[in-house]
C-alpha cells in the first residue's frame, strides 16, 4: 500500500473515530433524560444524529461501510448499548431526511430543550452509561469544542398552525420509523394524533397504514365489504355514506329538549320529514323518501323503523334508524331485523339488498367496526350533529332564526 493510500486510509479512520466520539456523546447527552421517561429527548437525540449521518453519509465524508464500523466501535465504548445498529443509524438518518422541514427556527420556546443539558438528579440504576463516562465528555457536550451534533437545538417545529406538536414528541421512534415513511403530511399528521391519543402499540399502527385508514377516515364505518358481493354496487355503497353529517337544518335549542330520549328521537325525525329535501341533500344523490315509521309486520309482530329511503343509483331500500345517545352494538340487531323483513317481504326481485344505517350521536369507530363484522346484512354506522352543536364562531357567523323570519316576511309583503 503505497504513502499516499495510507494517509487516505488514516484520514478516513481519523473521521470515523470523530463519529463515533460525537455520536457517543449525543447518546450521553441524552440518556440522563431519556432515562426519566423524555420522549421528546430521545426523539431529539435520534433526529440531531440522524441530520449528523445525513450529512457525513450523503455527501461522501465517509467512506463505505461507515455506519457498520461507527456502531460496532460504539458497541464497544459503551456496553450494553442498544439501539444504535447501522440498521437503527440509517432509520435516525431516514427520520431526520423525512422531516427535514422542522429542522428550522420556530417561535417555540427552547429552554425545554436546553434544560436537557443539565445533568439528572438521579440516573436510573441499570443505565448501561455510567457517571464517570458522562462526566468526561461533558465539558466537551456542553461547550460545543469538540461535539458537532447539536440534539437541544436541531428538532424544532415548523410555525404552522397544523403541525401536531405536543402529538408528534408523544409517539415513540418504532413509530415514526412506519409514519415518516408517507409522503402525505396530512396522513402524517393523522396517525401521529391517533397513536398519540389512542397510545396504539406499533403492530396496530401499520394494521391502520396498511388498510389506508387515513384515506376512508371520511367513510362511514360499515360491513359492505363482506356483505354486498356485487363489486360495483359495493363500491358505489362505499363511497356514497360520509361518517359523519351535519344536520344543520334541524335546531333542538328552537325544538326544545325533552328529558325522554325516545321523545327526543321522534322530534328530530319528525323534524326530518317536514325537511325531507334538506336530509336528502345532505346524505347523497338519488334518495327517493318512502315513509317514516314504516308498519313492517311479520308473523304477527309489528315494527316501525324511523325513516325508509329508496336509491336509485344503488337500487336498493336504505333504511335509517335515529338514535339521540352513543352507538350501542343493541341498535345493529334492532336494524338487522328490520332489514330482514325488508328483504323477504317488501324488496322487489330486480333490487338489490337492503342497506340499514345507524344516525347517532357519537360511536367509537374501532368499535363499530369490530362489532359489525360478523352480521351477514349491509350496515353502517354514522353520527350527526344538529344546528346547536355548530361551533360558536360559526353560529354568531348566522343569522338569528327570529331576524331570519322577519327578513323573509318583510320581503314576502313587498
Amino acid at each position: 500500500m503505497g504513502g499516499t493510500e495510507m494517509k487516505e486510509l488514516e484520514k478516513n479512520n481519523e473521521k470515523l473515530r470523530q463519529a463515533v466520539a460525537d455520536i457517543k456523546a449525543a447518546i450521553l447527552q441524552g440518556q440522563y433524560e431519556t432515562c426519566k421517561g423524555t420522549n421528546r429527548i430521545q426523539l431529539a437525540v435520534y433526529y440531531a444524529i440522524g441530520k449528523y449521518v445525513s450529512q457525513h453519509s450523503r455527501k461522501g465524508v465517509w467512506g463505505t461501510g461507515a455506519l457498520e464500523a461507527i456502531s460496532s466501535q460504539l458497541r464497544r465504548e459503551l456496553p450494553g448499548l442498544r439501539g444504535y445498529s447501522a440498521t437503527n443509524l440509517k432509520k435516525m438518518r431516514l427520520f431526520y431526511e423525512n422531516w427535514i422541514m422542522l429542522d428550522a427556527n420556530s417561535s417555540v420556546a427552547t429552554d425545554e430543550l436546553e434544560s436537557a443539558i443539565a445533568i439528572a438528579d438521579s440516573a436510573a440504576d441499570n443505565s448501561s452509561v455510567t457517571t464517570d463516562d458522562y462526566e468526561k465528555n461533558k465539558s466537551s457536550v456542553a461547550t460545543g469544542d469538540l461535539v458537532t451534533i447539536d440534539i437541544y437545538h436541531t428538532l424544532m417545529v415548523p410555525v404552522t398552525r397544523d403541525f401536531p406538536v405536543e402529538d408528534f414528541f408523544k409517539v415513540p421512534f418504532t413509530h415514526h420509523v412506519e409514519i415518516y415513511k408517507l409522503s402525505d403530511l396530512s396522513a402524517r399528521y393523522y396517525y401521529i394524533h391517533r397513536t398519540a391519543e389512542e397510545h396504539m402499540p406499533v403492530e396496530k399502527l401499520e394494521k391502520l397504514i396498511s388498510e389506508d385508514a387515513y384515506g376512508h377516515r371520511n367513510q362511514m364505518p360499515s360491513n359492505f365489504s363482506k356483505t354486498i358481493s356485487n363489486a360495483e354496487v359495493m363500491r358505489k355503497a362505499v363511497m356514497m355514506f360520509k361518517d359523519s353529517y351535519m344536520l344543520d337544518f334541524i335546531n333542538v335549542e328552537e325544538i326544545g329538549i325533552r328529558d325522554n330520549i325516545d321523545v327526543d328521537e321522534r322530534v328530530v325525525e319528525q323534524e326530518i320529514v317536514n325537511k325531507v329535501k334538506n336530509f336528502i341533500m345532505t346524505i347523497g344523490r338519488d334518495f327517493a323518501f318512502i315513509g317514516n315509521q314504516q308498519l313492517l309486520e311479520v308473523y304477527g309482530v309489528e315494527q316501525f323503523p324511523d325513516l325508509l329511503f329508496f336509491n336509485r343509483e344503488l337500487n336498493a331500500m336504505v333504511v335509517v334508524e335515529l338514535k339521540m345517545g352513543n352507538f350501542k352494538t343493541s341498535y345493529l340487531g334492532q336494524l338487522m331485523g328490520y332489514l330482514t323483513i325488508l328483504d323477504e317481504k317488501i324488496r322487489k326481485p330486480h333490487e338489490n339488498q337492503s342497506i340499514g344505517i345507524i344516525l347517532c350521536k357519537s360511536a367509537n369507530r374501532e368499535y363499530v367496526e369490530f362489532m359489525i363484522r360478523d352480521y351477514s346484512k349491509p350496515m353502517g354506522v354514522a353520527t350527526y350533529k344538529t344546528a346547536d352543536e355548530m361551533p360558536e364562531n360559526i353560529r354568531k357567523a348566522l343569522p338569528d332564526m327570529e331576524d331570519l323570519r322577519k327578513l323573509l316576511s318583510e320581503k314576502k309583503e313587498v
